[in-house]
């Protein structure tokens, strides 16, 4: 069961947000009962790049097998799953 704060992987493109399947991002509000979750993707320096709402079936949880070398450059410079996996959440 993904909560509030878990780090979760796109497993679709949400090409809308300019976001691609892989992409790591922390969930932030779960809609009705895990039917969708809204999720904030951020840089390593703590930038927001994105902030999406995604139905279950577009997301897994990460897993402890996911390899740090599937990160992706958001087109900024940073990658947003390597800041989701080195455990920055953006919240205090």
């Amino acid at each position: 069961m993904i909560k509030e704060h878990d780090l979760v992987v796109l497993t679709q493109d949400l090409p809308e947000e300019g976001l691609r399947s892989g992409d790591v991002g922390t969930v932030v509000h779960i809609h009705e009962g895990g039917r969708g979750y809204e999720m904030e993707f951020m840089t390593l320096s703590g930038k927001t790049v994105a902030v999406a709402t995604a139905m279950a079936s577009q997301v897994r949880p990460v897993s402890s097998r996911d390899p740090r070398s599937r990160a992706r450059t958001t087109g900024r410079g940073t990658s947003v799953a390597a800041a989701a996996r080195a455990g920055h959440r953006g919240h205090s």
